[in-house]
């Protein structure tokens, strides 16, 4: 457990804001979101005082915090082989095989990617998550970005909410879309199913654009990008517009196999054991250096497999 202590003045500049507003302004190294709950555990005091968030400031005000940075809990490190596309002092890139979980959670404990990281980067322990800003579901292959210091960290959220992270797919759909578009429908847990996501009137904005890079005889191969990142948000979206994953047996139903499919196909899609799902592409700005990068993760071999069966499939249906 890492103690923080900090000391500040509100400027007249900020006056008028809210608390946690003026404090993420004074303090940039912390995420608005980690100072808020600071406030309301009362660790934060102004003028000697404790205040809630929404209070507001005048300026001149005299700012401590006395707060604690948890280590992450009763997750342990494991020697798991890791894929790191890049490491420096500030982000590492991983890439994640398909099947490896991200976060322990419920039923999946140890053997996650946390874990992983833990024993690969011990330093991680005192960052929240290990570092970790963003998932990618146990089932979707592809980049995802680790934070190694607080600052960096906070750079990569403010990136997110600020959609400024890109994040681009692969995804192979079932049926054959004429064009490209985009949806924006709201999503949030489903009402009666609470282990799914669901498109919900009074959920949380969700946005993915999509543009087709192939088609096949009945299947599109896709390029989406997110402006959002809600959980499952593309296997949700694409299944709102009935065009759900190839494989992906929650939100797809069951498998459809296209009439007078060759063999091959019929293999590779009865073999695909997850959705059709590969984050091929990662773009950010760099919290040290503050220019532009980004990472490029080629198709893993069941999506080439499946790509290739597709296509030998429409020469063959010509």
């Amino acid at each position: 457990m890492t103690a923080v202590h900090l000391q500040g003045e509100i400027g007249p500049d900020l006056g008028g804001l809210r608390l946690d507003q003026a404090l993420a302004r004074l303090f940039p190294d912390y995420s608005r979101a980690r100072l808020q709950q600071w406030i309301r555990e009362g660790a934060v005091q102004v003028d000697g005082r404790p205040c809630k968030p929404r209070d507001r400031v005048h300026g001149g005000e005299q700012v401590a915090v006395r707060a604690r940075l948890e280590d992450v809990p009763d997750v342990h490190p494991e020697p798991i082989d890791l894929h790191v596309v890049h490491a420096d002092e500030d982000l590492i890139v991983i890439d994640k095989p398909a099947g490896l979980v991200v976060h322990p959670a419920a039923g999946n404990w140890a053997g996650t990617l946390q874990n992983a990281l833990l024993h690969r980067f011990p330093e991680l322990a005192a960052m929240p998550r290990a570092g970790i800003v963003h998932r990618l579901d146990k089932d979707t292959s592809g980049l995802l970005v680790v934070a190694r210091t607080l600052q960096a960290h906070k750079s990569l959220v403010d990136q997110l909410q600020a959609r400024s992270l890109r994040r681009h797919y692969f995804a192979v759909v079932q049926g054959v879309l004429t064009a490209g578009g985009c949806v924006e429908a709201s999503i949030a847990r489903h009402p009666v199913d609470r282990k799914r996501m669901a498109v919900v009137a009074g959920g949380k904005p969700a946005v993915t654009h999509y543009r087709v890079l192939q088609r096949y005889r009945a299947h599109t191969l896709v390029r989406a990008s997110l402006e959002t990142g809600r959980t499952h948000q593309i296997r949700v979206h694409m299944a709102h517009i009935r065009h759900p994953l190839v494989g992906d047996a929650v939100y797809g139903g069951r498998l459809r196999l296209p009439p007078g499919a060759s063999d091959a196909l019929v293999a590779q899609l009865r073999g695909l054991r997850r959705q059709a799902l590969h984050a091929e592409r990662l773009g950010l700005v760099h919290p040290r250096s503050g220019e532009a990068v980004d990472w490029h993760s080629p198709l893993p071999v069941d999506l080439q497999q499946l790509l290739d069966a597709l296509a030998q499939d429409a020469g063959n249906g010509g």
